[in-house]
């Protein structure tokens, strides 16, 4: 499986460099000569290979991020040559079948060229908009079980907090949820960009300690995939520490205005010994209303068929940059978004946050706020 995963990675990154290198060939055409041409070719592969030799053999700290920036920037000029095909494409239809004047093939091209550093430009400055820009998405669900009076949930999953996402990003989920009036926060995993360097470094628990006060009953969170990769036990320190309270495959009664409100958290997967959830739901009173944090949206089938009123998760981050977000639609039952299946209510966020490189297209940062009423 993972050779697999490698021989993809590869497979795309030369293709990439392929569109990127014949997208950019044609940009310089008027400046180039055939030598030249041939250079930026050879010039892109390398630059492309070179920098996936260095992550492979982890030369230097965070080295996927350099490819992922790599491959964004060619991705871009991929889809920029694409715009614009398809906008010379529907120049000459217009042309052909009716009577619009040619304009001066010279005009034409260098009016494309102009037209296609906008739309590249464009692009980077819209991707990093929609990953530092949050929306908020508002749902009210109503559950077949008593509730005495509505609660507000704010859902923040994937914060990926790190040195690209930190105490300004902590402070601005702080100002939604308040601005917002939710009662809790929940937070369904990857917490930490994979370990505590940054939120050590600039000394971001004080912001997370005001996030979790501002909320009537605080912050609950469950552990990630990314907070598992070998620095679980600081993670969970660091988090504790400043408030939040933690469900790593453990439940918990909250009482909101004297009705029984049950919290189940699931370890992420990539803990294999991870409790089912059968066996937690097992500790609860299923009678009453029950919310479960659960980092992936893999098992929703199945806790369809479960006494869960709600579920949030996050993960697939919306595929986070086009047209990824298609592929996580084919691959999972909720990918994205709300649905009701079965016996449940299900929300799988994009994340408040983002993975290796602050650039979103096709998705947005994010948080849901959930109204949830009972019958």
């Amino acid at each position: 499986m993972r050779y697999a995963f490698f021989i993809t990675i590869f497979v795309l990154l030369q293709l990439f460099s392929l569109g990127a290198a014949l997208s950019l060939q044609w940009w310089l055409q008027p400046w180039t000569t055939t030598t030249l041409q041939t250079a930026v070719m050879v010039t892109i592969f390398i630059i492309t290979n070179s920098l996936l030799l260095l992550s492979v053999k982890r030369v230097f700290a965070n080295s996927y991020r350099w490819v992922s920036s790599w491959m964004l920037f060619m991705h871009f000029m991929v889809l920029t040559a694409l715009l614009i095909s398809l906008l010379y494409g529907g120049y000459w239809l217009i042309v052909t079948f009716t009577d619009y004047r040619v304009l001066n093939p010279s005009v034409v091209a260098t009016g494309l060229r102009v037209l296609a550093l906008v739309i590249f430009i464009g692009l980077f400055i819209y991707a990093l908009y929609s990953a530092y820009v949050p929306v908020v998405r508002k749902k009210t669900i109503s559950i077949n079980k008593p509730m005495v009076r509505q609660l507000r949930i704010a859902v923040a999953s994937d914060l990926h907090i790190g040195r690209l996402f930190g105490r300004d990003a902590i402070d601005r989920l702080r100002r939604l949820v308040v601005q917002s009036e939710a009662d809790i926060l929940l937070m369904p995993g990857d917490i930490m960009d994979d370990n505590t360097e940054a939120f050590t470094a600039y000394d971001m628990q004080a912001n997370l300690t005001e996030l979790c006060a501002s909320l009537p009953y605080g912050v609950y969170a469950t552990l990630g995939n990314h907070d598992l990769y070998g620095h679980e036990q600081p993670i969970s320190h660091s988090l504790r520490s400043a408030g939040v309270h933690l469900l790593n495959d453990d439940v918990v009664c909250l009482t909101h205005q004297d009705q029984p409100i049950w919290l189940v958290g699931r370890f992420d997967n990539h803990k294999r010994e991870r409790v089912a959830t059968t066996e937690l739901l097992a500790q609860v009173d299923v009678d009453e209303p029950i919310i479960l944090l659960d980092h992936r949206p893999s098992d929703i089938v199945e806790h369809s068929q479960l006494p869960i009123d709600l579920q949030v998760s996050g993960h697939t981050h919306n595929g986070q940059v086009f047209p990824a977000n298609f592929i996580v639609s084919a691959i999972n039952r909720l990918g994205y978004g709300y649905e009701a299946i079965g016996r449940g209510h299900f929300v799988v966020s994009s994340g408040y946050g983002f993975w290796g490189i602050p650039f979103r297209l096709g998705s947005r940062s994010e948080i849901w706020l959930v109204t949830l009423n009972g019958k």
